[in-house]
């Protein structure tokens, strides 16, 4: 057989229709890279007699993609970015502070929230729940909780700019 740059070189076509057809819209240069480091396990692993090499290397390879794919889904699913920490820090004080004492615009975007709006904000923000977990007791699919995770910080950073607030990025 070749040696692994000459099978590189003849694979690369392959590693991107992979990364189209799983419609990997970003990150391109990682799935690549995850690709290539299939392929090459894949040529160290194969053997001859079995078959040809192309169908092992194409499933090898997308198999490692969407591997690395459910891995990223799991850790978007379980960690926030660090931005929300201001967020959680401004909820904390809202909980703590009176109503007569907390006079920012915080407070008064989070209480133009609807009931549900406010649900997911303590459920993410302050009880730290998983969005997989929020799905569960709303009853409803994750992508979902992600979508009004999406609107409930637009509402609130409208609404804080609103109040003659500073924005949350």
């Amino acid at each position: 057989m070749l040696n692994f740059e000459d099978v590189l070189a003849q694979y690369e076509p392959m590693i991107s229709a992979c990364i189209r057809q799983l419609n990997i819209y970003r990150q391109h240069e990682h799935f690549r890279q995850t690709g290539r480091v299939a392929l090459w396990q894949a040529w160290q692993r194969f053997d001859e007699e079995k078959g040809d090499f192309a169908p092992y290397a194409y499933r090898y390879i997308r198999g490692a993609m969407m591997d690395e794919l459910k891995k990223e889904g799991r850790f978007e699913d379980r960690y926030m970015p660090a931005e929300d920490d201001m967020l959680t820090f401004w909820i904390d004080q809202v909980e703590v502070e009176e109503e007569e004492e907390w006079n920012g615009c915080l407070y008064e975007a989070v209480r133009q929230l609807t009931e549900d709006e406010f649900k997911l904000l303590q459920w993410l923000f302050v009880d730290r729940y998983t969005q997989a977990e929020c799905a569960k007791r709303f009853g409803i699919s994750v992508p979902g909780v992600k979508k009004r995770r999406e609107r409930l910080l637009k509402k609130l950073r409208e609404g804080m700019e609103g109040s003659g607030g500073q924005m949350i990025k």
